[in-house]
């Protein structure tokens, strides 16, 4: 029996920011997690920016496992990446919050939940719940989604690929498409963005979506 759509857990109150970049590989994420890290500084506020996977020396043990180690089962990948989020969650991003900072991580659970629940069909909801119990419910402020087709991402990485970006298009099409669905389904939380706009002019629009949130100056 179908379990439904994902449910989404509510923002844990605290007095940092947290913000998630998501999207395909080759999208254009860590630009513009890069852009606003340096306009958020610019403004006075602290800034922490992390990854995941490795964000800490676990997560970069397991970033190294399953991205270019020999074969992991659906499965395993989907448990190794949750407990990467678990252990960042507690030792890096809830310490950073509490402490009144900005956190901008470049991936977060959406893309565990789009990743091996949709794109290695373990079930978006089963993964999505695991997810949430990692890290105990800790959701984003705001997650921006940079998109761009499973081609454009392809022609953009070139030669070189790990073990999840050398899978074929229709999965990375899989995996863009459960983004775009989780943004449709939320997008008070989402801002979905051209990842072949300019990177100035995606930089733009999430300072303009921060500016109407009420966090950040004009």
């Amino acid at each position: 029996m179908s379990r439904g759509w994902p449910r989404l857990a509510g923002v844990t109150r605290r007095d940092g920011l947290f913000i998630a970049f998501e999207g395909g590989d080759g999208a254009g994420k860590s630009t513009q997690v890069r852009l606003l890290a340096q306009a958020l500084r610019d403004r006075g506020r602290e800034v922490l920016v992390t990854r995941q996977p490795g964000g800490t020396d676990l997560g970069a043990a397991i970033r190294d496992l399953v991205l270019h180690g020999e074969h992991v089962s659906p499965r395993a990948e989907a448990l190794l990446f949750a407990a990467d989020k678990a252990h960042h969650v507690d030792l890096v991003i809830r310490p950073a919050l509490e402490a009144g900072d900005v956190v901008l991580t470049d991936r977060y659970t959406d893309s565990s939940v789009a990743y091996q629940g949709a794109g290695r069909d373990l079930g978006a909801a089963e993964v999505h719940d695991l997810q949430m119990w990692a890290v105990g419910g800790l959701v984003p402020d705001l997650t921006v989604v940079v998109d761009v087709t499973a081609e454009e991402g392809r022609r953009r990485r070139g030669d070189v690929h790990d073990r999840l970006e050398s899978e074929a298009d229709a999965y990375h099409d899989a995996v863009r498409q459960h983004f775009l669905a989780m943004a449709a389904g939320n997008p008070e939380r989402y801002l979905v963005l051209d990842g072949t706009e300019s990177p100035e002019r995606l930089h733009e629009a999430v300072l303009a979506r921060l500016v109407a949130m009420g966090v950040v100056e004009p």
